[in-house]
């Protein structure tokens, strides 16, 4: 499946007996708001995807891009 297709719901999945059902990246441990408080506090993309080796930089982009859609979304209603 081509990532420019996946949905938000596609790449972040919420599992009770992953990380007491917390949303992570697919195929992986990380909470998702691992990546929006680490960009917070100042890290690169490529310094979060160095600490945190399971993530896919191509899930870690299209999340952003699809958070910054629904966001935009947000604002014009």
């Amino acid at each position: 499946m081509a990532h420019n297709t996946l949905t938000l719901d596609e790449l972040i999945v919420s599992n009770p007996d992953v990380m007491g059902g917390r949303r992570v990246f697919r195929n992986t441990r990380v909470p998702v708001e691992v990546l929006f408080e680490n960009l917070a506090d100042g890290m690169s993309v490529d310094e979060i995807l160095d600490e945190y080796e399971t993530l896919d930089r191509d899930d870690v982009v299209t999340v952003l891009e699809l958070t910054s859609k629904v966001m935009a979304r947000t604002r014009a209603a």
